[in-house]
């Protein structure tokens, strides 16, 4: 299925928005609750499945639901469809605070790899699948576990990550970051997971244990702040749940 064409813009900074144009008749998807606002002509449908494939059948779609349940994300996708007569907008915004990365998949292979929680919305038509890693090391010690997010099509879609993005275009390199910091990649990257050095830069260095080292001609997008790291500065911070807190005065 032909991905519908969207126009959008990008609102703010550190808590980003994304507004996104739909011409009547046009629709985008999203994850549960990420819209923050929508005109009047707008619906909006809570469906199982993303939509790439309308003519499915009930076992196609509960396939696509256990998909989900193994990525542990909400079952149902939520469609937003311009019935009105005239260009109306539809807004999503992001969980935590960070950026918003457009990606025009078409630009890119009609193909992303990204960690499961980056997607935010899309073209109808986008097909969001899960893809396994081979590698048994990747997938136990990847940060991200065995499964992660294949976003394909050849529209919008938009992912989030925490804190700055960074873009790195490969070409042939290697380059090895924080498995946490990775959010996404493109056909052409070999993605694997290694030791971050001695035992004793593993236990004492702060880095973890392991680093994930990319190879390959492709685009990768990295995040300067994992939602797992700020949460763990929350945690620490509060009084009575975290760890070694101390009043500052």
């Amino acid at each position: 299925m032909k991905c519908h064409e969207v126009d959008y813009h990008i609102i703010g900074h550190e808590m980003q928005l994304v507004e996104v144009d739909l011409d009547p008749g046009e629709s985008v998807i999203a994850e549960a609750g990420a819209m923050n606002y929508m005109e009047e002509g707008i619906t909006f449908e809570a469906k199982m499945g993303d939509g790439s494939t309308p003519n499915e059948g009930i076992m196609g779609k509960l396939l696509g639901v256990g998909k989900r349940m193994l990525l542990g994300e909400s079952i149902f996708l939520t469609h937003f469809t311009n019935r009105s007569p005239a260009k109306k907008c539809v807004a999503f915004s992001a969980p935590y605070p960070g950026s918003i990365i457009p990606l025009n998949m078409a630009d890119f292979g009609g193909e992303v790899i990204c960690q499961k929680d980056a997607f935010l919305a899309a073209a109808l038509g986008t097909s969001i699948q899960i893809t396994f890693q081979r590698k048994l090391g990747t997938g136990i010690f990847g940060g991200e576990g065995f499964i992660l997010q294949k976003l394909v099509g050849d529209g919008m879609a938009f992912m989030h990550a925490g804190g700055t993005v960074v873009k790195k275009d490969l070409q042939g390199e290697t380059l090895r970051l924080d498995t946490g910091c990775l959010v996404a990649f493109t056909q052409g990257i070999d993605y694997a997971i290694e030791s971050a050095g001695s035992l004793k830069s593993m236990f004492f260095g702060g880095e973890g244990f392991f680093l994930a080292t990319l190879h390959g001609t492709g685009t990768i997008w990295i995040q300067s702040l994992p939602f797992s790291r700020l949460a763990e500065r929350i945690v620490q911070s509060v009084p009575g749940l975290g760890i070694n807190h101390q009043d500052e005065g």
